[in-house]
């Protein structure tokens, strides 16, 4: 059988250390931050990106270069017959298009998922892709497989403050200013191409309730032909404490469901800030 290695980036949420662990590889996402690079998780914690994004930091997000994805993908192949390599949202990111075309010079040994997922969803296409290897499929076939599953995931977010939202103008400033003043919590969604608005509500209650509500509604109707295949997710930029209780009200209203946790990816954050919770769902493979 041959050897088949997964790669994926650090938007997925995995770290490095858990890589290790579950014996993938994590290429690690580029931040420009004062005009310095950053990779994350290497030389930039959670910890320290919210501090500097707190502190008003000219913060970008970048791509890893063609030269450090080949010198990745060099190393795991002088030990592997193919690589399947999930990349974030090609709706988000060029770093899906790119790997793509890198591939094309590794003569089908290399496999570029494009699945339309970032974050818990992005890492469950990980999980996904390891028990397809391990049933004996070909890097070619798990990536034809998550590729025809990959819009079977929502994302729902809520914020805890507009203002990153106006600083990357997906508000005016206008619509900030009020939204503050009523305190109106916007909820987005991400359902495989872009960060999207879906609904407005006034404060976190009201907001959570309203996640809860999307996820009941795509369990019981967009996706219910596969609802037992389903797996929650819950994501965040908040507290951990904070994190935990959101966990906990997610198990209450859906007992029973495997939840996949993690900090919502940086890249995700820079444009939401800190303070936000997601809910998800999607759909494992059999």
């Amino acid at each position: 059988m041959r050897k088949i290695a997964i790669v994926t980036d650090s938007n997925s949420g995995i770290t490095q250390k858990k890589g290790k662990e579950l014996g993938i590889y994590v290429l690690p996402m580029p931040f420009f931050i004062d005009g310095k690079m950053y990779l994350e998780d290497i030389n930039l914690t959670q910890e320290q990106f919210y501090e500097k994004l707190g502190a008003d930091s000219d913060i970008s997000t970048s791509q890893p270069s063609p030269a450090d994805v080949m010198e990745l993908w060099e190393k795991v192949l002088n030990d592997y017959d193919e690589l399947v390599c999930i990349p974030m949202s090609s709706g988000l990111s060029s770093t899906c298009s790119t790997a793509v075309s890198i591939a094309e010079e590794y003569n089908g040994r290399v496999q570029v998922v494009n699945n339309q997922r970032i974050s818990v969803t992005q890492e469950q296409s990980v999980y996904d892709a390891m028990t397809l290897r391990d049933r004996g499929l070909s890097a070619a076939e798990i990536r034809e497989v998550l590729e025809r599953e990959k819009m079977q995931a929502s994302i729902y977010i809520t914020v805890d403050t507009l203002k990153y939202l106006k600083k990357g103008g997906r508000i005016t400033p206008a619509a900030a200013a009020v939204g503050t003043v009523l305190n109106l919590k916007p909820v987005l969604q991400i359902q495989g191409e872009k960060l999207d608005a879906f609904a407005k509500v006034r404060g976190w209650k009201a907001a959570k309730k309203k996640m809860l509500d999307a996820i009941e509604k795509d369990l019981n109707e967009r996706f219910a032909d596969v609802k037992d295949d389903m797996v929650l997710g819950m994501a965040y930029t908040c507290s951990p404490e904070a994190a935990q209780e959101w966990k906990q009200e997610i198990m209450d209203r859906f007992p029973g469901y495997h939840i996949v946790e993690g900090p919502l990816s940086l890249s995700v954050a820079c444009h939401i800030g800190p303070g936000a919770m997601a809910v998800t769902c999607m759909k494992k493979v059999r």
